[in-house]
This record gives C-alpha cells, structure tokens and sequence, in this order.
C-alpha cells in the first residue's frame, strides 16, 4: 500500500502513465523498507510484478535512478542504491545545515491550518508505530519533513531536502540501530510547539538537536547485502 501523501512523492520527468505509476509504488516500498538496498531490480521481473512491458519498466527505473533511489550499473542493471558509510555521514551533515534554516522559515510562516495538518501528519506516523509497522512510520517521518520545507516556501530547499530524505531512508534501511531511529516523537512533538508560537528560534534549535539525535543512532558499521523476490514483497503488499 502507497502511503506517502501525493503532494510528497519525489518528482519524475514522466508523464502520467503507468511508468510514472510504478515509480510511485516503487518509491513508497524503498522508502517503507519492503525493498531492501542493494536488491536487484531486473526490468523483466519489474514488468511481470506491475504487468507493463520491459520499455515502461526501464522507463521506471531511469526516473528512479535520477531520483537517486536506484542505481543502473553498466551490464549488470537495475539495483536499489546503496549508501556507503561515507555518503550517509555526508547525508545527516547536509542535513543538519539546511533543516534548521527550514524550520526557523516555516515556524514565521506557520498558519493555523497548515499546523492542523502537521498534527494530522503525526497523528498517522504514531498510528504506524503503535500498530509496528516501522517501514510505513519512518515513510511519514520522512515526509513530515518534507511538508515543513513546502510551508516554509522555499522550492529549491525542498527539492534537496526530498532528495536527502529519500537517501535518509535508505541509510536507515542499511545502518537503523535505535527503534526509535525513524519517529522521534518527541522532537515531532516539540517542533510542533515551537510552530504553534511562531517561534522561529526555537523551531530551528530543535530540528538542530533532532538532526544530530537522527545522526547519533545509526551504526554506521558495513551490512550484508538481502535479496527478496520483488513479486514477494507486492504480493505481501496486497494480501
């Protein structure tokens, strides 16, 4: 099941078609973990799991590789990108520049109704955590973040920043050491707070020390490569 809102998915220079479809399930079962790093993306196996030809498939996957959430190797194809340990050091630190500037911009912006929906936004990711399903928390978390960049206006910050979150997501998939690695609920909570008083200081020193809570509870130590059946994971997905 795709869960991550329309409005946050990353964007693809397709148009709406089946192509474009099949990023979008795509994205949502990397950035859920269902599809691990590193497993292989073979365009047959991708045309008989979403019924498409072996054009569309590669069509899919191309987008998915200049999004950054799939790697095409020469002669050997398709494979869900894998952060080394360096990329995801690399990863947080950028991260830890541009997110609290974010904050500070969308907490002086902050309307009533956009908080609502934020609310609403971490209502659904503590529903995932509570009923154990990480994979679907983690995809709300990523996009929580992506919706504070939307408010704070800023439309090139917000493209670097879905571009980071998606390769967050994968670092996590590889290095998640703490549970609590993909939902700090209370870091959600307290930038709430902080949105509610327009307090811009506040807003930007709390997504400071939640980036580095974020970065602090990875084991950034090498992992064994998984490979699962595409047509499994779909297939767990609809059953």
């Amino acid at each position: 099941m795709n869960t991550i809102p329309a409005d946050l998915h990353g964007t693809y220079s397709l148009p709406p078609g089946r192509a474009l479809d099949i990023c979008y399930q795509l994205e949502a079962a990397i950035l859920q973990h269902r599809i691990r790093p590193g497993m292989k993306l073979a365009e047959d196996e991708v045309g008989e799991t979403f019924g498409v030809s072996r054009t569309v498939a590669r069509t899919a996957l191309q987008a998915l590789a200049h999004g950054g959430l799939v790697t095409i190797e020469r002669n050997r194809g398709a494979f869900v990108s894998r952060p080394t340990i360096r990329e995801a050091h690399e990863v947080f630190e950028a991260r830890a520049l541009i997110e609290p500037r974010i904050a500070r911009m969308a907490a002086a912006a902050m309307t009533a109704e956009q908080l609502d929906g934020l609310h609403r936004h971490v209502d659904a990711e503590h529903e995932a955590t509570r009923r154990g399903d990480m994979g679907v928390a983690l995809s709300l978390s990523g996009s929580f973040h992506t919706a504070i960049a939307e408010i704070a206006d800023q439309r090139v910050l917000t493209q670097i920043l879905r571009s980071l979150v998606s390769r967050s997501s994968l670092i996590i998939a590889l290095y998640w050491h703490r549970r609590d690695t993909a939902c700090e609920s209370h870091s959600h909570h307290a930038l709430l707070g902080a949105f509610s008083r327009n307090d811009a200081a506040r807003a930007e020193e709390i997504m400071k020390s939640h980036i580095v809570d974020l970065h602090s509870g990875l084991d950034l130590v090498d992992r064994p490569e998984e490979a699962p059946s595409l047509a499994d994971v779909f297939a767990a997905a609809k059953a």
